[in-house]
């Protein structure tokens, strides 16, 4: 089994393609790899949860109903996930949940009885993985279109997609800075139909 014993993502940007402050079920679409990743992750018996902030609600934009709606959708499209935090609040509201702070973080840990040093946290901006480092947990950058580059830049672990991030903490803890994907090299030995590591 792996030493890192739970992955929690964020959700928009990250497992779902993100639509600002989206409160229609319909309109949740998984990013590529979401499925193949999170079935990886279970088949090694590795938790998974999901921490997102929704300052929507604080905005008066979506209600908290709206928000458990969508994560229904989520969980049913990717799930199940052993744990779903919601920060409702605004940037300025202070919280200690919202990420770049650590609370939804610590709290998911907690309930899945995870310590944050066993876990890792993959998202798309660098309040993820700020949330991470805070909570003393280990986190992975998947960058995106939204992702401004001294989030990249900043970040101690950054990978090009999200299965080759959850690959990558199948051993262990992240690794290095970018988190490869070894299937190219894979691919390059493998001399017909039938030869690949299924056969």
């Amino acid at each position: 089994m792996s030493p890192v014993k739970a992955v929690l993502f964020d959700r928009d940007g990250t497992l779902v393609h993100d639509v600002p402050y989206n409160a229609d079920p319909d309109l949740v679409r998984p990013v590529e790899g979401a499925r193949e990743a999170l079935a990886l992750l279970r088949e090694h018996g590795v938790r998974t949860g999901v921490v997102t902030n929704q300052s929507g609600v604080a905005r008066g934009l979506l209600t908290d109903a709206d928000v458990r709606r969508v994560n229904h959708r989520v969980d049913e499209l990717l799930g199940p996930f052993e744990v779903f935090a919601v920060c409702p609040h605004g940037p300025d509201d202070g919280c200690h949940c919202r990420k770049p702070q650590p609370g939804m973080v610590l709290w998911a840990a907690g309930r899945i009885c995870t310590n944050p040093a066993d876990l890792v946290l993959i998202g798309d901006i660098g309040a993820d993985v700020e949330a991470a480092r805070r909570a003393g947990a280990h986190g992975i950058l998947v960058p995106n279109g939204q992702t401004r580059p001294e989030e990249t830049a900043a970040a101690d672990h950054v990978a090009p997609d999200l299965l080759t991030a959850v690959r990558a903490v199948l051993d262990g803890p992240p690794r290095g800075r970018v988190l490869a994907d070894e299937r190219p090299i894979q691919e390059a030995y493998t001399t017909g139909p039938g030869q690949g590591r299924d056969a």
